[in-house]
């Protein structure tokens, strides 16, 4: 029964709940339980909150007319979310010991939908703070990916994958700025959902770029992942980036019939010369299951002219050296774990205006080259990483990466996850299978702004015909 709940997607959990066959409580206890076991053996851990958790469940008790999709449903947070008397590290040793006497508006929003909060999940400290050379980057150290101990689970929101993976929260929320919701999800071989710039309130989290910052739900299935934003999107008039969600929320899912319409947009030179080796029948087998659909394919590369890792370094970086100019400026910036993280952050600072203001009407290209492909397309599907993770205490630039990072200009739509991040655009991530020596792999899903309800049927449609998503991690 432990594992049975542990695994639940959250549509089981809540007719469980509503059986009566668990409680809130019970639910609770036994995410708290595997988060202080499993989790810290994974350091996907920052701290449990069993306090906070028993509140939100008594509070519960009080609201039993009044029940969401999430009502009882236990949850983790990447420790960069500001949570109410509970420490927020930000994944960095200088704040070690700092704590917030404010929730964050992700947080109250989850909490009115009844769903408790658990654990601070592990992250990159200061998110990545644009630059940092190895995964141990954190107070935790390097976060394991459940499928081999030896192997990292991604950044920047390394525990919140690491977690879901392993079964000890059935959600949990990351962010992403360039690739850290979309790294982990593949690393973890979870599934999750990278929102457009604007639907998700910022407010209550650690900023690292005003312009690229968003947040968004891991989870079993991209349906779970749904029901969480669902729950999480919308105005908040503490976050100016979600003025345009004042008087709208997101589409319904459409009809499987409305996706045998879509146009489906990829470069096949992605698959069959940018993967790994090991990874490529994996993807292969993923294309050929996704082609059943019978949607119309296309051919769609995004400019091979633009230099996509250059653009979002100078943005991100500029951003991140004022965001945490303070700390840049104290004694305590020392303290920080990872070399290049520290001199990126000073380089940063010495970024002219006028290269930060480049970058800025450089995005306006970005943005402008999505409109035009998406005349021809109405998804683009790419690989999430283009390998499975890499071994846990490796230099990050050893390895080949679907980031963008490698060169000033990439063919075809390599550099998808820096591009679609410069243009605020949403994914969705699938797992799609295992490379060979046993690593999940993992596809995305990119599309217009606002495009999240057809990304995520496309996702349930792939899900419903495969069951990677429902694959277990070895047990420790």
């Amino acid at each position: 029964m432990t594992n049975q709940l542990r695994f639940a997607t959250i549509p089981e959990l809540r007719a469980r709940l509503d059986s009566g066959e668990t409680t809130p409580d019970e639910l609770a206890r036994l995410a708290i339980d595997g988060l202080e076991t499993i989790g810290r053996a994974l350091n996907a851990v920052a701290t449990t909150l069993p306090i906070r958790a028993q509140s939100d469940v008594t509070r519960l008790t009080r609201r039993r007319s009044r029940s969401s999709a999430l009502t009882g449903i236990p949850w983790g947070a990447k420790d960069l979310i500001s949570v109410k008397g509970a420490p927020t590290t930000w994944g960095a040793p200088p704040y070690r010991d700092r704590i917030f006497d404010t929730d964050a508006t992700i947080v109250t929003r989850l909490a009115a939908a009844g769903a408790p909060l658990v654990a601070k999940l592990s992250t990159i400290e200061l998110a990545g703070g644009w630059g940092y050379r190895y995964p141990n980057a954190s107070i935790q150290g390097a976060t394991r990916t459940p499928w081999n101990i030896n192997h990292w689970a991604g950044g920047s929101s390394s525990g919140s994958a690491a977690a879901v993976a392993a079964g000890l929260v059935p959600f949990a929320i990351g962010s992403e700025t360039s690739g850290s919701i979309v790294t982990p999800a593949a690393f973890c071989g979870v599934s999750a959902i990278r929102p457009t710039v604007g639907l998700v309130s910022r407010h209550g989290v650690m900023p690292l770029s005003w312009t690229l910052d968003k947040l968004g739900p891991f989870a079993r299935t991209a349906r779970d992942a749904w029901t969480v934003l669902r729950a999480i999107e919308g105005y908040d008039p503490a976050d100016d980036s979600t003025r345009s969600r004042k008087q709208r929320r997101l589409a319904e899912l459409p009809s499987a019939d409305h996706l045998k319409s879509l146009r489906i947009g990829f470069a096949q030179a992605d698959f069959d010369e940018y993967t790994a080796p090991p990874a490529r029948e994996a993807f292969a087998t993923a294309l050929g299951d996704l082609r059943r659909l019978g949607a119309t394919w296309v051919q769609a590369s995004l400019p091979a002219d633009i230099p996509y890792g250059a653009i979002i370094s100078t943005i991100g970086a500029s951003e991140a050296a004022s965001a945490h100019g303070e700390l840049i400026e104290s004694d305590q910036f020392q303290l920080l774990v990872d070399a290049k993280q520290k001199a990126s952050l000073l380089a940063g600072r010495e970024i002219p205006a006028h290269v930060y203001v480049d970058a800025q009407r450089a995005r306006r290209q970005v943005i402008r080259a999505f409109e035009t492909i998406f005349e021809s397309c109405d998804v683009i599907v790419s690989v999430a990483r283009a390998d499975g993770a890499p071994p846990h205490d490796a230099p990050l630039d050893m390895f080949t990466s679907a980031s963008g990072s490698e060169g000033p200009v990439q063919p075809n739509n390599r550099a998808i996850v820096p591009a679609s991040n410069l243009a605020g655009l949403p994914a969705v991530v699938v797992p799609c299978g295992f490379t060979t020596p046993g690593l999940p792999v993992a596809l995305q899903f990119v599309g217009p702004a606002w495009s999240e309800p057809t990304l995520v049927a496309l996702g349930e449609w792939f899900q419903s015909r495969t069951e990677w998503h429902s694959m277990r991690p070895p047990q420790p």
